[in-house]
């Protein structure tokens, strides 16, 4: 068991991991031992996250969430498939507990009148110099 937070936690049978050969350096080591890790957690059907928690989520992982109802997250950091494994489960780890967080709602503000009367000023201002740009006539 996984926890994220004091009310979550995530049980084992609801990750599935797969290994498969990262790219980049590594000498001959990467061609030959499979170290990258494939994490897939299947979030749509988890019973211990809330539907608010689901939904942001969905949000937040974008790309990674598949049609499914599934997060991947891979990692091919490291050489070693000990470290990949962990490196994959603490990026997991990180994005539900984000997902977890209540974003803080939006109060509307209203202009106060100083500001709005500084602003029609400052349109004064600029009008009555656009005004002098004008063309000179002899009168």
């Amino acid at each position: 068991m996984i926890r994220i937070t004091d009310d979550i936690s995530i049980e084992d049978w609801e990750i599935t991991e797969s290994f498969h050969r990262a790219s980049g350096p590594g000498g001959q080591n990467v061609n030959k031992v499979a170290t990258a890790v494939e994490l897939r957690f299947e979030a749509a059907r988890s019973p211990n996250l809330p539907d608010a928690v689901k939904a942001r989520l969905k949000r937040l992982a974008g790309r990674r969430w598949t049609k499914d109802g599934a997060v991947i997250v891979t990692s091919d950091r490291h050489r070693s498939q000990a470290m990949n494994r962990a490196d994959a489960l603490e990026k997991l780890v990180a994005l539900i507990a984000r997902a977890t967080e209540r974003p803080k709602p939006r109060i509307p503000t209203r202009p106060g009148k100083g500001a709005i009367r500084r602003r029609l000023e400052a349109k004064t201002r600029r009008s009555r110099i656009k005004a002098l740009r004008g063309r000179i006539t002899d009168e």
